[in-house]
């Protein structure tokens, strides 16, 4: 069978290629442009990637047309509704859904590495109480790396694997501990007799002098939350991870290349931007004003949480989110200060899916829409919601820097580009510049 091919021409020389036309599982057919330089002398200039595949990938699936997102071909409806986010951690990391045997092994091995060194606590005290979260994050993460380093052979499968397991276990325990060196109190250490997340909320939320009581709603609640962040296909932070990682460096270091990338208001950050919009809009019904000044187009003012760089149709994770967070106000605070802020978010969402103005835009609400409302719900405060995005994250960082560090087209990653700057001149001595 004759395989599928693109011509490309140079219409200045008449020289052509043909390009590999390349099809995957889903969503649109690549052409391979691995042979335009040699070809034709020629790169592509493509600013932002929005049309370039960086890789191969058997990690995650999204349609932004259609709204569909699948994890290893799982749809994300399913696993939040019917998994935990350490199973979603271990099929993003080894492709398939454990049995129970191996779930409890994973469990145990996760248990076991869920200590950070002490040594490593003394770097919380070199930040000040109110340095941002993810300010701290980075370095903390970066630093974790020093106590991983000459150990960590990133061709050796096992010291891949066992760094995963380091990197899953230890991100609620990094984050539980920037979040309490802000406030000033105590570190909690890890209880391995509570699960993944009763354990974050422990560490979050215990204090020495007396007993912590996990309510079973809001365990429930940020579990699922953590899923829907785990992993989002090639983004801004999975593909910093990516390109750090190609240069071998520590995989603890490239996590932490991560975390900066998504503490970028355009990426991580836009869940606080939408509570902070709706603490700004204060009342439903100044919704309407707001939504006018949206429209203006000699009003820079912007509506966040709606539309999405690659979501073209309602995000699925916001109507699962959505849901969750109207279980967690009516049964654990039915009479709560974010009511208000509920019932803005509700009337934004239906102005969106009715006025004409969003639809032909396709500003559907996304992910951040609601995210925000429910952490707030858990006692989350706001600096602090880019961190635990950021610890539900890591477990699609790392599952894609073990795809990359097994591939058989693995290289370090080295971008081209359009020059456009002067052209060649002579140095002038500084005496003789006019």
């Amino acid at each position: 069978m004759k395989s599928e091919t693109v011509t490309i021409t140079d219409n200045s020389t008449g020289k052509s290629i043909e390009c590999p036309v390349l099809r995957g599982t889903y969503g649109p057919p690549v052409i391979d442009t691995a042979g335009l330089y040699k070809g034709l002398g020629m790169f592509t200039l493509d600013p932002g990637f929005v049309t370039t595949a960086s890789c191969r990938s058997a990690i995650t699936y999204l349609d932004g047309e259609k709204g569909i997102l699948l994890h290893r071909g799982y749809p994300i409806e399913q696993l939040a509704e019917q998994s935990s986010f350490l199973e979603v951690s271990y099929l993003l990391i080894h492709g398939e859904l454990p049995t129970k045997e191996q779930f409890e092994e994973y469990e145990t091995q996760i248990k076991k590495y869920n200590m950070v060194h002490e040594h490593l606590m003394r770097f919380f005290n070199g930040y000040r109480y109110d340095a941002h979260p993810m300010s701290v994050m980075v370095g903390v993460t970066g630093a974790m790396a020093s106590f991983y380093h000459e150990e960590v052979d990133v061709k050796n499968p096992e010291d891949r694997l066992k760094i995963a397991y380091r990197l899953i276990a230890k991100m609620p325990n990094i984050a539980s501990k920037t979040y309490k060196h802000g406030i000033g109190q105590p570190f909690i250490y890890p209880d391995n007799s509570l699960g993944y997340v009763e354990n974050l909320m422990n560490m979050m939320f215990a204090i020495p002098s007396e007993p912590y009581e996990l309510h079973p709603k809001a365990v429930s609640a940020l579990d699922k939350l953590l899923i829907l962040h785990a992993d989002h296909e090639q983004n801004a932070s999975t593909s910093t991870v990516r390109l750090s990682g190609s240069s071998e460096a520590n995989p603890l270091a490239a996590i932490s290349a991560g975390i900066a990338t998504l503490w970028g208001k355009a990426h991580g950050g836009a869940n606080e931007a939408v509570l902070h919009m709706l603490e700004e809009i204060g009342d439903p019904k100044n919704v309407s004003k707001f939504v006018a000044r949206a429209k203006d187009k000699n009003d820079d003012y912007r509506l966040m949480g709606f539309g999405h760089r690659v979501y073209k149709n309602y995000d699925p994770r916001a109507t699962i989110i959505s849901k969750a967070c109207h279980e967690v106000l009516d049964e654990m605070d039915p009479h709560s200060e974010l009511r208000p802020l509920m019932e803005i978010a509700m009337e934004l969402e239906e102005i969106a899916l009715k006025d004409d103005y969003f639809i032909e835009r396709k500003l559907y609400p996304n992910v951040d829409f609601y995210s925000g409302i429910i952490l707030r719900a858990l006692g989350i405060p706001t600096s602090m919601f880019t961190v635990f995005f950021a610890m539900a994250r890591s477990a699609g960082w790392i599952a894609n820097w073990l795809e990359l560090m097994e591939d058989p087209d693995f290289r370090i990653g080295r971008p081209r580009q359009l020059y456009i700057g002067s052209e060649k001149r002579d140095y002038v001595p500084i005496d003789k510049r006019g």
